[in-house]
């Protein structure tokens, strides 16, 4: 009987329906290389824009708001920002070659950082950081991408925990690609054509393998994105096995993905899109 119940899992884990239609809304911001995007709980928009080494924020009818940034490695500069989120109160940029993650408030003044060159333990030590994500208490996460693994921070910087890395325990990253917190405070990380759930101490929760090789992960509007170059499907919760597709999107390769009150802002290098959501 569990051979059974196991068989029908794997048969509906590969199904990859259809999902809700889009309506095309307009379009926002002119970009360099975009990498990432975050809106926060406010509605304000954070681009990370590789190709000139800045962070930009703006409103969702598109006007900016602010622009920080430039290359270097001093506060406030960067050198390939890699990721970005954003919360009500901070902003956290992966500043992925300077191998260190900046803090800043939420109108881009800057706070503080955590910065691989000041780590004294050498097991801490992270380098290339690809993607960023805080938890309700305040906890960073850091996807260490050097040594395929996430670092847990508090929120004054002190080391917490170890996730997915060679001697955390119950399962170990191979090719983590992106990860994101979402309400419960679990960790869902894109490891190849995995997504793996950890809860905040670690410990393996589910694994999905996927039907497609998505590139990117954002959790928003209590849903998890999962995102393709061609293509963004959507969870609403890890543990769930049908994965539903967006239909009606743009041509061009995607870069990042948020929902926010029922539209869908899409990323590309150069442009954000917005989609209404059609119920």
């Amino acid at each position: 009987m569990y051979k059974i119940y196991m068989l029908i899992l794997l048969i509906i884990l590969s199904l990859q329906v259809r999902g809700q239609d889009l309506f095309f809304y307009g379009e926002i911001g002119t970009f360099q290389s975009a990498a990432s995007l975050s809106i926060n709980q406010a509605g304000f928009i954070f681009i990370c824009d590789s190709g000139s080494n800045e962070i930009i924020k703006m409103d969702t009818l598109g006007n900016t708001k602010r622009i920080i940034g430039g290359y270097g490695w001093s506060a406030s500069a960067f050198d390939y920002p890699a990721d970005v989120f954003a919360n009500m109160l901070n902003v956290y940029v992966a500043d992925k070659n300077n191998d260190r993650v900046q803090i800043f408030d939420k109108d881009l003044n800057y706070l503080s950082e955590i910065s691989s060159k000041k780590v004294l333990n050498d097991k801490l030590v992270f380098r290339y950081p690809l993607s960023v994500s805080v938890n309700s208490h305040g906890d960073l996460y850091i996807l260490d991408s050097d040594n395929t693994r996430i670092l847990g921070f508090s929120f004054n910087g002190e080391f917490k925990n170890e996730i997915g890395g060679y001697q955390s325990g119950s399962y170990t990253l191979n090719n983590p690609k992106d990860f994101a917190v979402n309400s419960t405070n679990q960790l869902l990380v894109l490891d190849g054509q995995t997504l793996v759930t950890f809860d905040q101490f670690g410990n393996l929760v589910n694994k999905i393998n996927l039907p497609n090789n998505y590139l990117a992960v954002n959790y928003s509007s209590n849903t998890l994105l999962l995102i393709g170059e061609k293509n963004i499907s959507y969870l609403y919760d890890s543990l769930t096995p049908v994965i539903r597709t967006f239909s009606g999107l743009p041509d061009g390769k995607i870069i990042d993905a948020a929902l926010l009150n029922k539209k869908l802002y899409l990323l590309t290098e150069k442009k954000l899109f917005v989609y209404q959501i059609i119920d």
